[in-house]
Parts: structure tokens; sequence; C-alpha cells
């Protein structure tokens, strides 16, 4: 049979208009290939939300190469925006253009297609798998962890992990995740008691507090960077009162901040920081401060190794480049992934992912199907 096209497989996939949690076909096209190709394929739908695994080769083989990624997107925005059908995958002088072309209908039209032709060409000593979720742009509850789960209750297991996110910023090679910062969002209440501007006396305005509070978490230094990430970060994205009248105080004002933390903090630990500075604050105040938090990751890491060097190696050779080791940027579906075995990421140049007009070169998509190609031979040599 002829080498599965990566570049028709993508066109295919971006024509669903998939926008998260919706599917519109996109696994349902990927179940096909993979299937005909010998791959036991099962559903881990979970939550309305659909999820595609995959596996070449024995269950429970020592030896098993496995990918993640995600067929959903995020929303166009405004259509008329758009200089091409954001569905219509049309290419323009070596260029596909399209909602997800870039994050990530590519990189799983490339990990697949590199898959089945390795199988067949090359059958190896060992499994592949491939877990490929619905909800990686939405709450992502019922996606990679659905399909982390049902691996679990099937005594299904990767040995490894490569998701194929973006991740070159700027050159395609040019950067290997190895691990990525945490998340964690916090929301504040802060209530004091409405009056008349006139009269701030007879008023307990909530805004002082809530200005300090927010004054002392934003100019704190939490560390200066491990030996693999970056500082961490805290950034004040809301302060609201919803109060239009500049005659009245009012009685409440809520804000929010989100951390980018490294490994020298957990969400616990940063929640409890959090929470103390907040009591202070109320009791320096007389105010009530309320607090609700989300942890939407922890910070992890893959030490430099085995994995890293096969994936480096195999990006070299393809591209020419070296890519950097990297922590960088916000999160991804692996941080579901290292709980369940090591994990890196490797794909395309991100440049144009969630804008209007994204698109993707491609020669990238082939070389990413190239890369994924060598990166599984390699691993089963």
């Amino acid at each position: 049979m002829p080498p599965v096209d990566p570049v028709a497989l993508t066109a295919d996939l971006v024509r669903c208009a998939s926008v998260t949690p919706a599917d519109e076909g996109a696994l349902d096209i990927l179940h096909e290939l993979l299937s005909g190709a010998g791959f036991h394929c099962e559903w881990a739908d979970r939550g309305g939300i659909r999820n595609l695994f995959a596996r070449w080769g024995d269950k429970g083989h020592a030896r098993t190469f496995g990918f993640n990624g995600h067929t959903d997107v995020v929303p166009i925005g405004v259509e008329s925006d758009w200089s091409m059908p954001p569905f219509g995958a049309e290419v323009i002088d070596g260029v596909m253009y399209g909602r997800g072309t870039t994050d990530m209908k590519s990189g799983v039209a490339a990990f697949a297609a590199a898959a089945v032709d390795f199988v067949r060409d090359t059958p190896p000593d060992g499994a592949v798998i491939l877990a490929i979720t619905g909800d990686e742009e939405g709450d992502a509850t019922d996606g990679t962890t659905a399909l982390l789960d049902h691996m679990d209750l099937e005594g299904e297991a990767m040995s490894v992990c490569l998701v194929g996110e973006p991740t070159c910023p700027e050159a395609m090679g040019d950067m290997i995740k190895i691990g990525r910062r945490g998340s964690l969002t916090a929301w504040f209440t802060v209530t004091g008691k409405q009056g008349h501007s006139a009269y701030p006396h007879r008023a307990n305005n909530p805004l002082p507090p809530m200005m300090r509070l927010m004054d002392q978490l934003a100019s704190h230094v939490l560390d200066q960077g491990t030996e693999h990430f970056d500082a961490s970060t805290l950034a004040v994205v809301t302060v609201d009162t919803g109060n239009a009248a500049t005659n009245v105080i009012p009685a409440q004002v809520r804000s929010a901040v989100n951390i980018r933390f490294n490994d020298r903090h957990s969400g616990d630990s940063l929640t409890a920081w959090l929470g103390a500075q907040a009591d202070a604050v109320a009791v320096a105040y007389g105010v009530e401060v309320e607090m609700k938090v989300k942890v939407s990751g922890e910070s992890f890491l893959t030490p430099p190794g085995p994995l890293s060097d096969l994936v480096a190696g195999a990006v070299a050779a393809e591209t020419g480049v070296t890519p950097v080791l990297s922590t960088t940027g916000g999160t991804s579906d692996a941080r579901f992934v290292k709980n369940h075995c090591p994990v890196v990421e490797f794909g395309l140049v991100g440049q144009s992912m969630h804008q209007v007009d994204e698109h993707v070169r491609v020669d990238h998509i082939k070389q990413l199907k190239a890369i994924y190609g060598r990166i599984l031979r390699d691993y089963f040599a």
C-alpha cells in the first residue's frame, strides 16, 4: 500500500469543524485509518467527549511507544476576519489555512501517518499506542485523563510518550518541551460595607484592601528560577466592582490572579501562601476576604536522558537543527501523561496557533511525519 499522505489527512481533519467539545467526525477518520492498518481501536468516551485509543501490537508489551494529541480546536472568532474559510483547508503557495492546521491536527495526522507506515513496513518487536482526545482546548476533564483511566482499567500502558503539540517558537526543530510550568488561578472576593462616597466613614470600602492585596501579590518575587525552569510569574488578570456610580462606595470587589509556577512550588504550597496573604489583609482592614483556587496542573519535568536524546537525535537528523530542551509556555496534556510514563513534547512551529488565518507549511507537515517515523525506527531498533 502507498504511504499515508499526512497533508491529505491533515486537510480531512481540518474540514471537520471540531470546535471543542464537538468532534464532527474527526476521530472517525482516524479510527478508519488506524483500524484498517491493523490497530486495535477502542472508544474511551466520557462526559460526552469522544476519545480514541489505538494500539498496534500486543497489550502489555514491555516496549510500547505512545503518541498523544487532540483533534478539538478553539473557536474561530469572527469568521469575516478570516481571509480563507476557517474549515476549508485551502492550500495557497505551499501553505494550508484553517483552524487546527497548527494546533494540532497536522501533528495528529503526522504521527498517525508515521505510525501506520512504520508498522506496515517494519513491524516492531513491541507496541505502538495512539491516545487521541477531543477535549484538550476546553476543560480537559474528560479527554486525556479519560484515556489514561481507560488504559489503567484495561491494563494498557505506554513505556514512553510523545505529545505532538506545536513546540517550535521560530524554526522547525528548534525546541523540545521536557516539562511544563504549573498553572493556578485564584479568585478573591472582598466584602466591606456599601455607603455614600461623600461619607466614607459610614462605609467600609473594599477597594483599598483589594488593591493592597493585589499589590502585595504582584510585587512578591516567587523565586529566581531553577535549573530547568524560568522564574515563576504571577499576573493580576482582573479587578472588578461592577460599580458604575461615582457617588457610591461598593460593598464588594472581585479579582483574579494567575500563577505559572516552576518546580520550587506546588499547587498546595501556593494556595497556602495566597490564603495567608488574604487573611492578613482581612484582619488589617476589617473586611471579609473569600478565596477560590483552581490548579490546572502541577509543574513537572522529564529530566534530560534517553527519551529527550531519542527525540532530539531524530529532529537533528531530519532538520539539521539541534533542538533546545525547554519548559516554557503554557500547559498541555503532558501534565496528565507524566503521571503514567516519561513524556516529552515535539511538534510544529506554533506562531499562528489560535489566531485568525491559522496556517501551516505543507512541507513542515511532511517533515514532521519523517521525524516521528525516525523516532519510531530508532526506538525499536
